[in-house]
């Protein structure tokens, strides 16, 4: 069941288009991972999906909500983070927590409590938030995102400025949100953490340029390769995986050899008895994996060229 869905939503400031005709839809429960150059447009969706800014053209529904139209009851069941949190520095993080608690039927105080001791803010809750680190402001954005308890969490950079230690509370949290069934729209310039935490990527820039899983996106672009790592690779050995008829391209890298094979799966065994036939000494044999990060910049070249 997709609880966001948008078709052609497009947002233009004056004659620049930063969002155009973007289509697509989140399933209820998923991580989806939002990634983008800087000034792709990520924000701009956000904004639009959080009911801050209205599309120029096309319609979006987040909860069932339009976010044009519905914004009050939208943001009863969507939590926030954003670049620039917004807190009142005179302020403590207890006052902040309580005063933006108030927009919400809740128990500000009992959730404000919950959320302090998660990210570790609770003995310094009395704290003007002006004396916060980027890091502890980060953790506090974070509670405020989730003191009413939304079904829906736009995050965007959530670990940005976080120590190890607190960058994996905060990934720790986004599964555990995931496990309760909430849905996370994350939006990270982190592939590592993109790869690790998301069901499915939409790679973005002006425009919606692929989305899938992460997996299905390695299909798509890149074939199958083999690496065979040896002690020493010598012409002899070059000469004869070339002459193979089902060795389709042949790299070297210093004593390795990275193919791919007109049927991977089939043709392996035969490569590796071909080598060992010319005395070739293999210290191993595996599968080449594309990162998100080969994935991402691949598709986002192939955008630039067009």
């Amino acid at each position: 069941m997709a609880i966001i869905e948008t078709e052609d939503l497009t947002r233009t400031f004056d004659t620049r288009q930063a969002v155009q005709n973007l289509t697509m839809h989140v399933e209820k429960g998923e991580v989806l991972g939002f990634l983008g150059p800087n000034g792709a447009g990520k924000t701009t969706t956000v904004r639009m999906l959080s009911g801050i800014i209205s599309p120029t053209a096309g319609h979006a529904t987040v909860a069932g909500f339009d976010v044009s139209e519905n914004v009050d009851e939208l943001h009863e069941h969507i939590g926030l983070l954003t670049e620039t949190p917004g807190f009142y520095e005179r302020l403590s993080a207890w006052e902040n927590l309580l005063y933006f608690g108030r927009f919400y039927a809740i128990d500000a105080e009992s959730q404000a409590a919950i959320y302090l001791k998660r990210f570790g803010l609770w003995e310094r809750r009395n704290d003007k938030v002006g004396t916060f680190s980027k890091g502890m402001s980060q953790r506090l954005a974070l509670a405020r995102a989730l003191l009413h308890e939304p079904d829906i969490l736009f995050l965007d950079e959530p670990t940005a400025g976080l120590d190890p230690k607190s960058a994996r509370e905060v990934r720790d949290l986004i599964m555990d949100l995931k496990k309760m069934g909430r849905t996370v729209f994350l939006c990270t310039h982190n592939l590592e953490e993109a790869e690790l935490l998301c069901d499915r990527i939409a790679v973005f820039q002006t425009r919606l340029i692929a989305m899938d899983t992460p997996e299905n996106l390695r299909s798509s672009l890149f074939r199958r390769e083999v690496v065979v790592e040896l002690e020493s690779l010598d012409d002899a050995i070059l000469t004869t995986v070339q002459n193979l008829d089902f060795v389709e391209t042949v790299k070297r890298d210093k004593t390795s050899l990275i193919l791919e094979l007109q049927d991977f799966d089939r043709n392996r065994p035969a490569l590796v008895r071909a080598i060992v036939e010319k005395n070739g000494n293999i210290t191993s044999v595996f599968e080449k994996k594309h990162t998100l990060e080969d994935v991402y910049l691949t598709l986002t070249r192939e955008e630039e060229e067009l």
